[in-house]
């Protein structure tokens, strides 16, 4: 039975920037890695109710790979996403201003039945974490 999982990020960028950047396959090819020895190699998004995306990520030896992958359930603009994977689980994400020039984001997601909570757990975090960096560089 899939457990939830939070994970959050406060981000030092005003939430329209946060959106286009979060949404935008080229900027997703930049920041989609849970570590350093991986990244994505394709993505394409087609956000709309019902819209579907694709993410596609590897080792970076080429060692291992596969699609994140899965179909927009709810959009709300620069406030709500909620999608579902290929393989059924559930994945909610709130983006909430905090002040003018601060985001927070709240992704609960499924956890899946293969990996450890605290390994899937560490996983998205460390993609919000990149995602962050990478916007507050940009």
């Amino acid at each position: 039975m899939p457990q939830i999982v939070q994970i959050k990020a406060l981000i030092n960028q005003p939430l329209s920037k946060v959106w286009e950047l979060w949404n935008n396959p080229e900027d997703v090819k930049h920041w989609n890695a849970a570590s350093p020895d991986w990244h994505t190699t394709f993505a394409e998004n087609d956000l709309r109710d019902n819209g579907k995306f694709k993410y596609r990520m590897e080792a970076k030896d080429g060692s291992f790979g596969f699609d994140f992958s899965g179909i927009y359930d709810t959009i709300t603009p620069f406030q709500f996403i909620e999608y579902t994977l290929d393989d059924g689980r559930k994945v909610k994400t709130y983006f909430e201003v905090n002040d003018e020039d601060l985001t927070e984001i709240n992704t609960e997601f499924e956890t899946e039945e293969v990996n450890s909570i605290e390994m899937q757990r560490t996983g998205w975090q460390a993609i919000l974490d990149n995602f962050k960096k990478y916007v507050e560089r940009k």
